[in-house]
């Protein structure tokens, strides 16, 4: 098989770039280890940043995002027995949209069969060829046969444990990471939102979440030891915790429901630089993870790709490679600008079990300083919605 662009991963990343390039006329194939059942029905969080829903307008894909995300036009933040409200409408002029990255891959896997690009499915011993020469390709095997597409660039989309990211050598590959103390145990819950917008919650005994996913499921965050175990909290205790952390004397109270979900997540912060080599380029998880407290896993991978995608059709309409080659630098930019706020935000809602009592202080000066400040809720904000 021969295409011009051969994407690994079938995630947020891998598929809108495939639809990006389909929109300038260029030829992709995409590759997924799992199942399209799968990929559709992994719930995992989603904010997105008022550009990522432009961009996805943009591509003719917005339409059920527009319909059925949630727009938010602020957030809150309780600490000290209070709450406060970020008015990212007011400090910005953006919002952002909860909508669930699987939800998001619903609505480009749709679009991708609609332009007869169906990826290819539990495919499995990816392997990648040549990415320093001529023929770059990418051998697998689909359905029990083996195949093999020649292409003129690979993108890996693949994740973090994907083959991808070490096909760039070790002697060319630098990686920076830093891995959280602590975990985030998520639950879904069967009842109605007990907020119109998330709330982020520091408290002594630990960080807490509130969001939701629909007008009947909400989806709620607690921070834990992320070598606890799910069999270790059973209902009651999960809603004890929860109540502890979120409710104070205000009088607003966390709805109940019928908990169909349980997991807990890993926090770290990662990234790999360079994002190319030869012609393997890197995009999303592949190149860079954040701890969600900055809820910018998505619209990381989702610049990424805009950035690429506009790399390669200037290749294609005019043999132009000077985006191409800055495809590295301008990304990590981005990347590292998330990193920031993404770390910051962690290090600011949670308890370290090893501060110190000072450090505990400056934590809680710092908040107060935050809500009083409108410069410091500017700044936050901005960093919130992406506008930069």
């Amino acid at each position: 098989m021969r295409t011009q662009v051969a994407i690994i991963g079938a995630g947020p990343a891998g598929l809108l770039l495939s639809h990006l390039l389909h929109l300038n006329g260029i030829e992709s194939v995409v590759l997924e280890s799992r199942s399209r059942a799968d990929i559709e029905s992994t719930i995992r969080a989603g904010v997105l940043e008022q550009g990522s829903m432009d961009i996805l307008d943009e591509a003719g894909i917005g339409e059920r995002m527009r319909k059925q995300g949630a727009l938010h036009h602020g957030f809150e933040l309780a600490f000290g027995g209070g709450r406060h409200r970020i008015d990212l409408l007011e400090l910005t002029g953006k919002a952002i949209a909860v909508y669930p990255q699987h939800e998001v891959i619903i609505d480009l896997v749709a679009a991708r069969v609609a332009a007869g690009a169906q990826p290819l499915f539990e495919t499995s011993e990816v392997a990648l060829h040549d990415i320093d020469g001529a023929r770059p390709a990418v051998s697998f095997m689909h359905q029990g046969e083996a195949g093999r597409i020649e292409a003129d660039f690979v993108i890996g989309c693949d994740g973090y444990h994907g083959v991808s990211r070490p096909m760039i050598p070790q002697g060319v590959r630098e990686e920076f990471q830093r891995v959280y103390p602590f975990g985030w145990f998520g639950i879904l819950v069967e009842s109605a939102p007990s907020s119109n917008e998330l709330i982020y919650a520091q408290h002594e005994r630990g960080f807490a979440l509130v969001s939701t996913r629909s007008p009947t499921v909400q989806r709620l965050y607690f921070q834990c030891d992320p070598k606890d175990k799910v069999e270790n909290w059973s209902d009651d205790r999960i809603w004890n915790e929860l109540h502890a952390r979120l409710e104070h004397k205000d009088g607003w109270k966390l709805n109940e429901g019928r908990i169909f979900q349980k997991g807990i997540i890993g926090m770290r912060s990662f990234v790999c630089a360079p994002m190319r080599h030869g012609c393997l380029f890197l995009a999303g998880d592949a190149a860079h993870i954040v701890p969600p407290t900055g809820a910018k896993g998505m619209n990381l991978a989702i610049s990424d790709v805009k950035l690429l995608s506009r790399a390669l059709s200037a290749f294609y309409r005019s043999g132009h490679q000077g985006l191409l080659e800055r495809y590295s630098e301008e990304a990590l930019k981005r990347v590292w600008r998330a990193e920031y706020f993404s770390w910051w935000m962690t290090r600011l809602l949670h308890t370290f079990a090893d501060a110190t009592p000072f450090e505990r202080r400056m934590q809680q000066a710092e908040l107060e300083n935050l809500v009083a400040s409108r410069a410091m809720r500017t700044a936050l904000a901005e960093n919130y919605v992406g506008a930069f």
